[in-house]
């Protein structure tokens, strides 16, 4: 798993600060942003939030992690194709506990099993888009997903989450670090509430 930052509003928290300081008919003040952020978080006025977004791609995660992704509804995304793309040498994501398990043995003769029926398949004219049909959720995929600040602590809130399930769990951690870098007034709080989480996979 690969995450990237592909592009992200330049300046954000000024930006955030300017929209939220024009509901309240006051002037911004670069010296008390911070405070006056959190202060608005705190207070659950995220709409202003919306203004500043993040665009990321996502490499070499599972379609199991798409699937749950894409429920994401406010949000924009682009994925690999598995129409126009053939995957005669798909990659695949092997989950911790089946490793744990001593199963993975079985796990990848299965995967060598399918892209074998793939390759054969393609090999007799049958379209991508219908030989993918057999491809499993561990097979990799490459996603462009944008969301806007308010969406993405959304996101962190529940993704980031111990129960949530590990892969994307991983994904989101990994996200909110770089959403951190890019604005730490804005993530501050859900970095010191996910980031030291020693989640058991």
């Amino acid at each position: 798993m690969n995450i990237l930052v592909v592009a992200n509003s330049q300046n954000p928290e000024e930006i955030i600060e300017k929209a939220a300081r024009t509901c309240y008919a006051t002037e911004p003040n670069e010296s008390k942003r911070s405070d006056f952020i959190t202060r608005i978080i705190r207070l659950g006025h995220e709409s202003v939030l919306e203004h500043a977004s993040i665009t990321y791609r996502l490499e070499g995660v599972s379609r199991a992690l798409t699937h749950q992704l894409v429920r994401h509804r406010i949000a924009s995304y682009s994925q690999k194709s598995q129409r126009y793309v053939k995957e005669t040498q798909f990659e695949y994501v092997l989950p911790p506990k089946i490793q744990q398990k001593e199963m993975s043995i079985f796990y990848d003769m299965t995967m060598k099993k399918i892209q074998k029926l793939y390759n054969t398949m393609i090999g007799h004219g049958v379209p991508a888009e219908d030989a993918r049909y057999i491809l499993p959720n561990a097979c990799t995929t490459d996603i462009v997903v944008t969301m806007n600040f308010r969406e993405l602590r959304h996101f962190f809130e529940l993704r980031c989450e111990k129960h949530s399930q590990w892969e994307i769990r991983e994904c989101a951690n990994k996200m909110l670090e770089k959403a951190f870098n890019i604005s730490p007034i804005v993530f501050k709080d859900l970095k010191e509430r996910f980031m030291s989480d020693k989640n058991d996979t």
